[in-house]
């Protein structure tokens, strides 16, 4: 399967590099010269893309979607079916110095289930993104990103609202809006988007 060598019901690439006492679920494919490194944790059906490292202690759910070229530091957790888009980057110290040791004071950042990271965006350490936030391409965050929130620029900025199929909602006057895709709807009460029925 074009180079991918099976480990326990998940597949690596031969020219990926895989450490020691790192956890990979069932089904999980790591492609070219990609390093996963001690302590990362890997969800089942995930797939991960080429050239990318993710650093130890990185929490990845089920069926995360790692394009190229992607950058996971210590102190980042993905819930499930979470997508980050080519060579998107994540930060891990506020204020780093070369010549200043700050290892074990990598601040938080957790990714909410569903949500989508494009490709180029940098994600500056220690903010929470909610579940389906949608996150543009070449988009710097600086601050907690709400639930389905779309978010644009440097630094991002929300510019409207998404469903969880990933569609821009249209909120009418009473405040309710359709997916065109799923037919979901949903609710915008106190600046907070709410899912009427299962979005997915």
């Amino acid at each position: 399967m074009s180079g991918l060598v099976e480990h326990d019901g998940w597949f690596a690439h031969e020219s990926a590099v895989i450490d020691d006492g790192c956890s990979i679920g069932a089904g999980t494919r790591i492609w070219h010269f990609s390093h996963i490194m001690p302590g990362a944790a890997l969800g089942e059906g995930c797939n991960i893309g080429q050239n990318v490292v993710i650093s130890p202690d990185v929490v990845l759910g089920r069926n995360c979607k790692v394009q190229n070229n992607v950058s996971l530091y210590t102190g980042v957790t993905c819930e499930d079916d979470v997508f980050l888009g080519p060579s998107c980057v994540f930060t891990n110290i506020t204020n780093p110095r070369s010549a200043v040791v700050r290892r074990g004071q990598y601040a938080q950042t957790r990714v909410g289930h569903g949500a989508s990271i494009g490709a180029n965006a940098t994600i500056v350490c220690g903010h929470d993104i909610g579940p389906y936030a949608f996150i543009g391409a070449g988009a710097v965050v600086t601050k907690d990103v709400p639930a389905h929130a779309l978010v644009l620029g440097n630094p991002a900025r929300q510019v409207g609202w998404m469903s969880a199929f990933g569609h821009r909602l249209e909120f009418d006057d009473q405040g309710m809006a359709t997916c065109p895709e799923s037919g979901h709807t949903y609710a915008l009460h106190d600046g907070a988007v709410h899912p009427i029925d299962s979005a997915l």
